[in-house]
């Protein structure tokens, strides 16, 4: 694969003597998007913080545009972040400001040499990517939870990232407005052409904004294609998972 802009190589992470991650490795081309799916508890969220810094594996090599990230001083990884944007499960926006500080604040921390002026033109353009033109001055509560999914997304691509990765971004939303993200993360892909790791149980959301699609499952990719193999694989444990059947237990070839 030439020029991944993400790669894992044999990563293995441990909790309390249990393997969460096995010898996990993979690329991510620039500016694709990886769909990362696979039952409750697997490792899906450790890979994602394996992939920003915020847990070492126990073995292994995490590479963002080329650079070993456990090799690096914290203030070369701290520099590295602000090139990282992380959409959470929740929104995680701060109750107390409005939504325009919200989107605003990490230009504030990050970007200095911004005036004032300068950073309201970026949070206007975010707000008005996201479809929230005309709220900056709303606070969080007095937003629905999709409103709210929609502001976090805003203030993730305020800095413009190179990569961006998805925690559950459609949990807790109803199958329609699950989709309004879905269709909201592609169209950030194509305007920032960032590179994108989502990890989700959405089947329909992974089959639409992955470029490839990897099962997880304990602790192991089990599978990794393109949408169209996820389709029509025969592979048991994706039918299984495809198609929302349990006969015994869950098996992988």
């Amino acid at each position: 694969m030439v020029d991944p802009a993400i790669s894992m190589r044999n990563v293995s992470v441990t909790f309390g003597g249990r393997a969460i991650l096995r010898n996990v490795s993979f690329d991510v081309p620039r500016g694709h998007t990886l769909a990362v799916m696979g039952l409750s508890g697997v490792g899906k969220s450790t890979t994602l913080r394996c992939l920003v810094g915020l847990q070492r594996p126990d073995q292994g090599e995490v590479y963002i545009d080329g650079q070993n990230i456990l090799e690096m001083p914290a203030a070369q990884l701290d520099i590295l972040r602000q090139r990282i944007g992380m959409v959470f499960q929740m929104p995680a926006l701060f109750d107390s400001l409005t939504i325009g500080e919200n989107v605003a604040f990490g230009l504030r921390e990050h970007a200095p040499h911004l005036s004032e002026q300068q950073i309201e033109r970026v949070v206007a353009e975010k707000l008005a990517i996201v479809d929230l033109q005309g709220m900056a001055h709303l606070y969080p509560n007095q937003l629905s939870g999709g409103m709210q999914k929609r502001a976090s997304l805003a203030r993730t691509i305020a800095t413009d990232p190179d990569v961006i990765l998805y925690d559950e971004p459609t949990t807790g939303l109803d199958p329609i407005l699950s989709m309004v993200i879905n269709e909201l993360i592609c169209d950030l892909q194509r305007r920032l052409r960032a590179t994108s790791v989502v990890v989700t149980h959405d089947i329909r959301g992974a089959l639409l904004v992955g470029h490839q699609i990897a099962m997880l499952h304990q602790g192991e990719f089990i599978w990794m294609g393109t949408p169209d193999e996820f389709r029509t694989t025969d592979n048991p444990f994706i039918v299984q998972f495809r198609e929302g059947r349990v006969e015994g237990p869950i098996r992988v070839q």
